[in-house]
């Protein structure tokens, strides 16, 4: 067996990892407990030491590089200070695994992996939270993850030792790696070696799920921890599987992301059955790619999100790169693949439209009542979605983009202003294309057709300047 320091303890995070708006997270005070907790972190997961200058004194330098070091691997505000945004990180549930390997998908020292491609494992005990068959359907679908994209096979034997032994325990559980209770470690694995190499342990204190998103999935956690049994460490992209923060996610309609796939068969190669290998992995929207076509735009308590698939940027002033999330760790209720989205000043709302419905958040609360019919907001019945959404701080009314058309919303009101559907080209002269996005800024309006992003005055109806639809990702490439 390896030495325990090749332990892959997961604890994955039990709430949405940006709860707030940054501007309401900047006026949280940091304590002298969140220095504590601070110190701890940096010495469990980025390798901070007690290293003294000749008089014996902290070395603050080593701290502000451990801080950078993981403000870059979550994607916050590089600032080597303790802000309240990476406090709240801190103190999320997750991962005991160092992250100090800041890279895209990564794995052990050394490649550790197994030396054969039939793989056994065994189910010692069950939770009580979920039936045998809803346990064994979870474990079975977690393990079809790799299996679908590799040359790996899993056989459940129900006597004797497996090659990955699985138990749910609490506390102290025979392994010197006790869990911490409630909300805290979900689970643990460890990577490949013999001996207990492979095994994953599940916390019984946490409240394990089939599909609802009340408790922790289980094949979301089983999945992970798999990978760590098979020999993957963490990723430092939000939108893979190896991400050390939990996401929920259905089951029935998950796909292993493309990182999770590059990292996998670096170990042991492509499922050599093509037929098994599933559709395409989806993955990760980059900034930098300058094809990228935004689902969205709006703004957010002077903040500005851009939608793309299941992910969107926060943006603000105060930083000097977005911060790119999985949009189910800040709106857990939220559609994903949206068509158009807006901040509306009158209700402090933003609103989050796919196909005929609408949602409504409230900070990062789902309003109660959403999602409703897009004909709420008096839309004609023939209107069956809509291409893009803003809010006009001169008029104060809400632009519904429909194809070549919009419509006018009054917002005080909460009407349809009348003599509406007009062209868009009465509003943007001479732009002819599908407006896809759009949203006001320092006095501008930006416009958005395909790749591309228009600078506009409405004031004066004056196209400033044509760029690309990355233009406000500040990419770094």
């Amino acid at each position: 067996m390896q030495s325990l320091n090749l332990c892959v303890v997961l604890s994955l995070a039990a709430a949405v990892v940006y709860a707030l708006p940054l501007a309401e997270q900047q006026t949280q005070q940091i304590t002298l407990s969140d220095e504590e907790v601070a110190e701890n972190y940096l010495k469990s997961y980025f390798n901070l030491t007690e290293e003294t200058d000749l008089m014996g004194r902290r070395s603050m330098n080593q701290r502000i590089t451990k801080l950078r070091d993981m403000q870059r691997f979550f994607g916050l505000v590089i600032t080597g200070s303790l802000d309240a945004d990476t406090v709240q990180l801190m103190k999320k549930p997750r991962c005991g695994f160092p992250d100090n390997k800041v890279a895209s998908f990564s794995t052990f020292g050394n490649d550790p992996k197994w030396q054969t491609e039939r793989l056994t494992y065994r189910i010692e005990n069950y939770t009580p939270d979920m039936s045998r068959a809803q346990v064994d359907n979870s474990i079975e679908k977690a393990f079809q993850v790799w299996s679908k994209v590799t040359p790996l096979t899993f056989r459940k034997i129900e006597r004797g030792t497996a090659d990955i032994m699985i138990s749910f325990g609490g506390r102290s559980h025979g392994d010197f790696y006790p869990f911490d209770g409630p909300n805290g470690v979900l689970a643990h694995a460890f990577a490949p070696s013999p001996g207990i190499g492979g095994d994953a342990h599940f916390d019984e204190a946490e409240t394990f799920t089939y599909r609802s998103n009340s408790g922790f999935v289980l094949f979301m956690v089983a999945a992970h921890e798999f990978g760590h049994s098979l020999g993957l460490s963490h990723s430092d992209d939000p939108g893979a599987l190896m991400f050390p923060t939990y996401s929920f996610n259905n089951p029935d309609t998950f796909r292993l992301p493309r990182d999770d796939v590059n990292g996998i068969q670096s170990l042991y190669g492509p499922n050599r059955n093509v037929a098994d290998a599933g559709p395409t992995p989806p993955t990760t929207p980059d900034a930098c790619d300058s094809t990228m076509v935004l689902d969205a735009v709006t703004t957010l308590r002077g903040e500005m999100l851009f939608f793309k698939g299941s992910f969107f940027w926060r943006s603000y002033p105060q930083s000097s790169q977005p911060q790119q999330s999985l949009i189910a760790n800040f709106w857990p209720n939220a559609p994903t693949d949206i068509d158009a989205a807006y901040e509306s000043r009158q209700t402090d709302k933003v609103y989050l439209f796919k196909g005929r419905k609408v949602w409504a958040f409230s900070g990062y609360n789902l309003v109660s009542g959403y999602p409703k019919n897009l004909n709420v907001f008096g839309f004609p019945r023939g209107v069956s979605k809509i291409s893009a959404a803003m809010y006009d701080r001169d008029t104060r009314k809400t632009l519904f983009f429909v194809e070549d058309m919009y419509y006018s919303y009054d917002e005080a009101r909460q009407t349809m202003d009348a003599g509406f559907p007009k062209s868009v080209d009465s509003l943007l002269p001479g732009h002819n294309n599908k407006v896809t996005a759009g949203f006001q800024y320092r006095g501008y309006t930006y416009i958005y057709s395909g790749p591309y992003m228009f600078e506009y005055s409405l004031r004066s109806g004056r196209l400033l300047r044509v760029l690309r639809n990355n233009y406000f990702l500040r990419c770094r490439k």
